[in-house]
């Protein structure tokens, strides 16, 4: 089985993110979804009666997408709701950052490593991005909810994934002082392999403060 990432091991994590960057490097502006002018247009399309914004930064196995499904099920069967009439939005940041990335950049970078993953058929870290899409023969977290909770089905069903350019820039210098490659080659090649619909935005901590103020409610997991 896995092992989560416990919040000592992440806390530490940022401080080896923070070596392979300076100040100025983490800050400053990226290559925001439908260009930089416009970083908050993700917002126009949560029009739904039921919204809410899910927070999570460190995987969990799994939990910040299950939480996101129940959301949208709970209100299909208790509340008559209909999917046009829900949206969610997912945050990866933090240590939740790769689950952004596509199977090719979990491979080349290492990522089941960096995150304390195993794959339970090889033994060996986890060499692709199993939050995205489940495979058979992959461990049945929460009775086998994560299958159904992947990112890929979530999207499928109009779920919002955001991921924060500072946090990526940040694993950027931490995969370049690991010997993986050099930064300016390393922050492109992410920003090309990044799953379908995910939406780059320059700061969660903004991103955060833009979804309240558009009134969707929030849940910390």
């Amino acid at each position: 089985m896995p092992r989560r990432t416990q919040r000592r091991g992440f806390l530490a994590g940022i401080g080896a993110l923070l070596a392979g960057a300076t100040a100025d490097e983490v800050m400053a502006d990226g290559v925001f979804e439908q260009g930089s002018s416009e970083p908050d247009k993700w917002l126009d399309a949560l029009t739904a009666t039921h919204r809410q914004l899910f927070d999570f930064n460190t995987h969990g196995d799994g939990i910040g997408l299950i939480h996101m499904h129940n959301f949208i099920e709970t209100h299909k069967t208790a509340y008559n709701a209909t999917e046009r009439d829900i949206n969610v939005v997912g945050t990866f940041y933090g240590g939740t950052t790769p689950l952004a990335w596509n199977d090719a950049m979990w491979t080349k970078y290492k990522i089941g490593q960096a995150l304390n993953l195993t794959d339970p058929a090889t033994k060996a870290p986890l060499a692709r991005n199993w939050f995205n899409r489940y495979q058979q023969g992959d461990p049945v977290f929460f009775n086998g909810l994560l299958a159904a909770a992947s990112i890929e089905n979530l999207t499928k069903r109009g779920a919002t994934f955001l991921m924060c350019n500072n946090a990526l820039r940040l694993w950027v210098g931490r995969l370049a002082s690991m010997g993986l490659g050099k930064a300016e080659a390393i922050e492109p090649e992410i920003r090309k392999n990044l799953l379908p619909g995910v939406i780059t935005v320059p700061a969660m901590v903004i991103a955060v403060n833009r979804a309240q103020k558009k009134g969707l409610t929030y849940m910390r997991t």
